[in-house]
């Protein structure tokens, strides 16, 4: 029997179809090969995107991105290595895991895709989920103040940390393009619509 993850489908109008084109395009533009690229995912709505994008790929365990990636990036330095997951993902169950990233301070690009919630698990609050926003875990509203990846990124010393909207494809691309061509550790935050859960 096929798991149910082998059948998952990306909601009509999902962000992540935006963020997949800016990826593809930031490595054909920067003239990396497919052969010199790896890309580590997570289970969960993004973890599909290393299906559409040509290279080396592994889907990690949920919060566990980074750390397959330093390891990949240690074993061989002349690799391009991205990493990618959600909110949830790195910013909630990957906490410890992103802020010893920034310290440590590899050439490793991690793109976030910020959607607020965690939408594969069908829309509960995450560490940046706003103050007052109703989620299936916050019915009367949120009451946890969110936090700021980019400035933990900064005050943990990353030396790159930018903020891109999934919307705007040239820009986006730009900054992806940036973060690759940035030799230490770059955050991406990219702030993604999510048209199943996030209705705030």
């Amino acid at each position: 029997m096929r798991s149910w993850l082998n059948n998952i489908q990306r909601c009509p109008w999902c962000g992540d179809f935006l963020i997949i084109a800016a990826i593809k395009s930031a490595f054909k533009e920067l003239w990396i090969e497919s052969h010199n690229r790896v890309i580590v995912s997570w289970i969960g709505c993004s973890w599909k995107a290393t299906h559409y994008i040509d290279g080396y790929a592994s889907e990690t365990l949920h919060g566990r991105t980074l750390p397959f990636a330093t390891w990949v990036k240690m074993a061989n330095p002349n690799l391009t290595v991205m990493a990618m997951g959600w909110d949830g993902d790195g910013y909630w169950i990957g906490m410890g895991h992103f802020i010893h990233s920034c310290r440590r301070d590899l050439d490793i690009t991690y793109l976030v895709f910020n959607n607020e919630n965690y939408a594969l698990t069908t829309g509960q609050a995450s560490a940046v989920t706003p103050i007052w926003a109703k989620t299936k875990t916050t019915p009367e509203g949120n009451t946890t103040q969110p936090f700021d990846p980019i400035a933990l990124a900064k005050n943990a010393w990353a030396r790159f940390a930018k903020r891109a909207d999934w919307a705007n494809l040239l820009e986006l691309k730009e900054i992806i393009k940036e973060a690759i061509q940035h030799k230490w550790f770059a955050l991406v935050d990219i702030d993604q619509k999510c048209p199943s859960f996030r209705r705030w």
